[in-house]
């Protein structure tokens, strides 16, 4: 670790000294605000922090601007910081102070994760921003006696924490998690059976693989057809010439709104007499005209208009009745 980072804070202060750097100090103290002297300075700034508020800062090493910290020296401050956390009490402004130190040394972790998810449709900075949460999450349950690294611990949950984003925001339609879950089983056994067998494995062979049912199975690839959506304006990659989805899901049909009434007229119609039947089939299945009608039953044209009339109401008030 560098001698600026190991040595230990002699001089705080409420408010930055209005006395500018000298030609002596050194990069990194020119960046951060604070007492000046002939001599490099081993204070941080602690600009609006009362002096009572400073006791419980004391001994702790100099924190540069984050992004002069290397990895290595943002590991042996964070482990500083912790055993200090370990001594405050939480809701306390020192402890606010060193948490808020430790998400900003260790936040290449979470860019580090976050590049892992850069093929995903999401914005990066909304991924970084879930990742953080998860890296709050690991600093707040990390415990130095178990003798495990921070990077190590923390890594796990920063990815589960983005995982269990894109789990909860990236399906188009919401499926329970046990589908959710079993899609991603589905797809692990997928690869490794296409891999063993050189083909794509059947239902069968992933039930077995899985120790499964086939119905559950199948559940499974039904549900991860709710992953993804296409818009219904899109247009196929591999046709220019077709048209858009919405093009060649069907048109609606007019008749479907009659089917109910003739299922409703089949039992009434077959109630009339034969001949009230026989003026139905000619005047709409054959289209003749009453007068037709009438040559063909050799009877008047009127005659035809009133029993098909009588007929027609009959028929009506049979509906009326029914609903």
């Amino acid at each position: 670790m560098s001698p600026r980072l190991d040595g230990a804070r002699t001089h705080y202060a409420s408010s930055a000294c209005p006395q500018g750097p000298t030609n002596s100090d050194s990069p990194a103290a020119s960046a951060v605000p604070g007492p000046r002297t002939g001599t490099p300075s081993t204070t941080t700034d602690f600009s609006g922090v009362t002096g009572e508020e400073l006791e419980g800062l004391e001994g702790l090493p100099e924190i540069p601007p984050y992004a002069e910290v290397g990895a290595l020296d943002a590991r042996a401050l964070s482990k500083t910081l912790f055993e200090r956390l370990e001594t405050l009490d939480e809701g306390t402004h020192e402890y606010s102070y060193v948490r808020n130190t430790l998400v900003e040394l260790n936040l290449a972790l979470v860019k580090f994760a976050a590049s892992r998810f850069r093929s995903r449709s999401e914005p990066m900075e909304d991924i970084v921003q879930v990742g953080t949460i998860g890296l709050i999450k690991a600093i707040d349950r990390f415990e130095l006696s178990r003798g495990v690294e921070f990077p190590t611990f923390a890594m796990p949950t920063i990815i589960g924490e983005i995982k269990r984003f894109f789990r909860d925001t990236s399906w188009s339609v919401r499926v329970p998690r046990r589908l959710q879950e079993l899609r991603l089983d589905l797809a692990k056994a997928g690869d490794e059976l296409s891999q063993q067998l050189d083909r794509a494995p059947t239902v069968a062979e992933l039930s077995e693989r899985l120790g499964i049912t086939p119905e559950e199975v199948v559940e499974g690839m039904t549900a991860s057809n709710a992953y993804t959506a296409s818009s219904l304006d899109a247009k196929p990659e591999d046709d220019e010439g077709e048209g858009a989805l919405a093009d060649r899901i069907g048109y609606e049909d007019n008749g479907l709104e009659g089917i109910e009434y003739v299922e409703s007229l089949k039992p009434l119609i077959a109630a009339l007499p034969a001949r009230d039947r026989m003026i139905l089939s000619l005047r709409f299945v054959s289209n003749m005209t009453q007068s037709e009608i009438g040559e063909e039953l050799n009877i008047s044209q009127m005659h035809v208009s009133r029993l098909l009339s009588r007929t027609l109401a009959k028929l009506r008030k049979g509906l009326t009745v029914e609903e």
